[in-house]
């Protein structure tokens, strides 16, 4: 019977570049910064990697639409190299992938690693879908933006539960007060500036009642993770209490039950409440609320951020306006500091590299480096995110950990 792989997998090293508007570099560069504080941090040599999995969402933008450019960069000796794509849940798909074929037997040693260079298009924004997609970018995306689309579930939340339109607004604000107080304890982060709830309150609106800080922005970075097994961790001089270990990565893909029939309510992500339940499971998680120390969202938009709180089953239904005014996910006094880093809001959100990112951190935490945006004693970390739109997304969770027998 199927077991998961709970424990099965150690990640032995991360490594991260700095998120931005990198002109200074092209995906290339970025691979090689986010690798060799990896290797590094590994303490292996190149030739110890068996095989690699690459994650890049619109490669036509940088590094094309196969493997050889990891390969090329890295000089890799002539191993597996597998590019994946899975929108924005890419970078946790390739670690998903690399963490699978360590825990199969497959191999020993195994990259995953992901990459995206956004800027370089020459405009705001992000690029064109490919032409494959032609009719759905002409037709429906002048139509259906990311941040309407995505905004529309603040109105349906408001409708469902009976919360004030103000306490709404105050209450994503809050989240997006929140990451830009910790981005700017970051030196990686892109956005790097503390900004009052004033401000935050008094931006121009984008879609209803989203504002300009409650848009995360585009972004160049690359990221990276080496994993093994923890016997060869052990092996290569980990001490057993320091070994960071995988307890649960799922995937859950929307079926069309979302956008075609009229139960749901567009309140909230059904992927995320499936994906999330199966998590806790493998992970052998009971009370998140209480197990959870602290967590990486994809809040590609505050709203989003708002509501996978309740998806998480950390928050009761209806109430996680109130737990954000409330300091529940705050860095300072919070019970389960959420946006650690910055978020895709204030670190950055390079769709290759986003969802590695998120592990980077919750790695740096549950080994005390992280510097002033330090959780005390934490226990275990989860990463979320959540690629596609409200009706139709793919969503990736990962909980990692320090190792037990």
């Amino acid at each position: 019977m199927a077991s998961g792989i709970r424990d099965k997998v150690a990640i032995i090293g991360m490594g991260c570049s700095k998120f931005g508007e990198r002109w200074d570099v092209g995906a290339e560069g970025l691979i090689v910064e986010a690798f060799q504080e990896a290797i590094a941090d590994a303490g292996i040599e190149k030739k110890d990697i068996q095989a690699a999995w690459f994650g890049v969402c619109f490669e036509e933008m940088n590094v094309g639409k196969g493997s050889t450019t990891l390969g090329v960069t890295l000089q890799m000796p002539h191993i597996p190299i597998s590019r994946v794509e899975n929108f924005c849940a890419t970078g946790t798909e390739a670690f998903r992938a690399a963490c699978y074929a360590v825990a199969s037997g497959a191999y020993d040693i195994c990259l995953a690693q992901g990459v995206e260079k956004l800027k370089d298009t020459g405009y705001g924004g992000l690029p064109n879908w490919g032409a494959s997609a032609g009719t759905l970018n002409w037709q429906f995306f002048p139509n259906a933006t990311a941040p309407g689309l995505f905004a529309q579930l603040a109105s349906a939340y408001v409708a469902k539960f009976k919360v004030s339109k103000d306490d709404v607004k105050r209450a994503i604000a809050h989240v997006s007060w929140k990451s830009h107080q910790n981005g700017a304890l970051n030196p990686k982060a892109h956005l790097r500036k503390a900004v009052s709830m004033d401000a935050i309150l008094a931006s121009p609106i984008i879609a209803w009642p989203l504002g300009l800080f409650d848009c995360c922005g585009v972004s160049d970075g690359s990221a990276c993770a080496i994993v093994t097994t923890p016997e060869i961790a052990k092996k290569m001089g980990k001490k057993e209490k320091d070994i960071v270990t995988v307890k649960a990565s799922q995937l859950a893909v929307s079926s069309g039950y979302e956008g075609s029939f009229n139960e749901w309510d567009g309140d909230h992500f059904v992927t995320t409440d499936k994906c999330s339940t199966a998590a806790y499971k493998e992970a052998g998680v009971k009370d998140p609320k209480e197990e959870i120390s602290c967590m990486e969202l994809h809040d590609c938009f505050s709203i989003t951020e708002l509501v996978t709180y309740e998806d998480l089953h950390i928050s009761e239904r209806g109430k996680a306006w109130k737990d954000a005014l409330d300091g529940m996910y705050d860095l300072k006094g919070g019970k389960v500091p959420a946006q650690v880093d910055g978020g895709l809001k204030c670190f950055g959100h390079p769709i290759g590299a986003s969802g590695l990112r998120m592990l980077y951190e919750m790695y740096l935490q549950l080994n005390g480096r992280a510097g002033e945006r330090q959780v005390e004693n934490p226990r275990l970390g989860l990463t979320h995110n959540l690629g596609g739109f409200p009706h139709q997304n793919v969503c990736a969770i990962s909980i990692i950990g320090k190792y037990k027998k």
